[in-house]
């Protein structure tokens, strides 16, 4: 089977390099233009994170096909750092002291990464299995899940912020039912 992980396009947030895990914002004028210039491989299915900003992504990516969407593939809460900047958050020890774990504790008031991880994992292969007759499945979806998937699945193993992606790009892969096999960027 061919998947294709996608990022969202540009939100104000992105831009401005705020932390937007739960905040369920629009894409920005930016991010629209950006994705029209994209060209995503085709699919038989069209999968979608539920936020604003995935949904919007699949209509102007995939104009003629409707997502099915999975509540699993929201981004992290990133907590009391939701909708804020790291030069907003310099200094303060909490904060630094999650910048100091490579943000790999839950956040005050957030979500736990282990736990946002395997919400992802599971998320990805509950649309597997409703799934598995297409050919070809185009997920729409947040930088943090695309890694987790990936950082559980694609072979060979890379660590979490190796699979980072571009607003609006991502990778076409192969999915054996077990691995995932990265064949070319978006």
């Amino acid at each position: 089977m061919t998947i294709n992980f996608i990022r969202h396009g540009k939100t104000t947030g992105n831009i401005e390099r705020r932390f937007i895990g739960r905040t369920d914002e629009p894409l920005c004028d930016t991010g629209i233009e950006e994705l029209k210039s994209i060209v995503c491989p085709d699919c038989d299915i069209l999968i979608s994170s539920p936020m604003k900003r995935c949904v919007q992504t699949s209509e102007i990516l995939y104009p003629h096909k409707e997502p099915v969407l999975y509540s699993e593939l929201r981004e992290c809460d990133f907590g009391i750092f939701e909708g804020k900047r790291h030069a907003e958050l310099d200094g303060d020890p909490i904060y630094m002291q999650w910048i100091a774990n490579n943000g790999m504790e839950a956040p005050p008031g957030g979500e736990d990464v282990s736990d946002f991880r395997a919400r992802c994992v599971r998320g990805f292969l509950k649309a597997i299995d409703d799934n598995k007759t297409a050919c070809t499945i185009s997920i729409i979806a947040h930088g943090g899940t695309i890694m987790s998937v990936l950082e559980r699945f694609a072979v060979p193993h890379k660590e979490f912020y190796e699979y980072i992606t571009e607003n609006g790009h991502g990778y076409v892969t192969g999915f054996d039912g077990e691995t995932i096999k990265i064949i070319r960027k978006i």
